[in-house]
Order: structure tokens, then C-alpha cells, then sequence
């Protein structure tokens, strides 16, 4: 009776093990999407594309990583090269992500926060922006797709 308790319990365990590591594998990987112009219009087709680099590791429930997204350039100002960001208070919780990523916009501190839902190569979700100055807080879509290169192999 004891050794097959004992046997039940590790499969459990086991199970558990495969469970995370699958859930892992489904979100670690690099991630990109363009950004669309404020307000949610398309950019112009002159405009250059702005793309975002998201660099995703999954351990358990714990998410970290860095973004790379363009900053400034609206105005007439020249946008500032992409640099990585470290994101923070990133969470699993099967297949939602959550984080944040702290930036600086003119001088003053700001949190963006993401969350997510991944399904396949795909992760839809809403960015959450505070209020600025005369500026309300802003709630935008975004959905980026798994870089080519670490798509899953298709089925055949």
C-alpha cells in the first residue's frame, strides 16, 4: 500500500514537473510586433516602422526578460536607438504573462504594464499606461507573434 502511495505521489509530482516545463517552453523565446502611432492610427506609409523586441525566459511562475521598443521621435524629435529594458514583477500563471517595464520619458519616470495571453506562437494582450501630466492613463491592444526562427516546426 505504501509503495504504491509512495509511486501515485511521484507521478503527481512528476506530472506537475512536465506540466511547468511545457508551460515554460510555451512563453521563453523572443517575441516582436510594430507599434502603432498614438491615438491607434495606422502610421503613415512613409512612416518608419517601429518594432518591439520582447525577450521572454519562464521559470515556474517566475517571467523576466527585456524589451527593446523605440522611444521619442514624435514631435519632430529624432527617436532615441532601441536599448533593452529589464522587465519587472513578471508572472506565469499557465498561460497568462503579466510585467512591467519602468522607462524615462522627458526626464520623469514612467511603468507600463503588460499582461498577456499566449496561445502557440501568438501573445495578445493590453499594455496599461498612467496618466501623465494632462495626459489620461491609456489601455492599448497589442498581439506579438514568436520570431521565425523559434516557431515551433509545423505538423505534417
Amino acid at each position: 500500500m505504501k509503495k504504491a502511495l509512495v509511486a501515485l505521489l511521484m507521478g503527481a509530482v512528476l506530472s506537475l514537473a512536465v506540466a511547468e516545463v511545457r508551460a515554460a517552453d510555451k512563453i521563453t523565446g523572443t517575441w516582436s510586433w510594430t507599434q502603432q502611432r498614438r491615438g491607434g492610427a495606422e502610421p503613415a506609409a512613409d512612416a518608419p516602422v517601429r518594432k518591439n523586441t520582447l525577450k521572454l525566459k519562464a521559470d515556474g511562475e517566475k517571467l523576466t526578460g527585456t524589451l527593446t521598443a523605440p522611444m521619442g521621435g514624435r514631435g519632430g524629435g529624432a527617436a532615441a536607438a532601441p536599448t533593452p529594458v529589464e522587465i519587472s514583477d513578471g508572472k506565469v500563471k499557465g498561460d497568462e504573462i503579466s510585467f512591467s517595464v519602468k522607462r524615462e520619458v522627458n526626464g520623469n519616470p514612467i511603468v507600463m504594464k503588460y499582461s498577456g495571453k499566449v496561445d502557440g506562437d501568438k501573445i495578445t494582450g493590453k499594455i496599461e499606461m498612467p496618466a501623465r501630466g494632462d495626459r489620461e492613463a491609456v489601455s492599448r491592444d497589442w498581439t506579438a507573434a514568436r520570431e521565425a526562427a523559434e516557431k515551433a516546426p509545423e505538423k505534417k
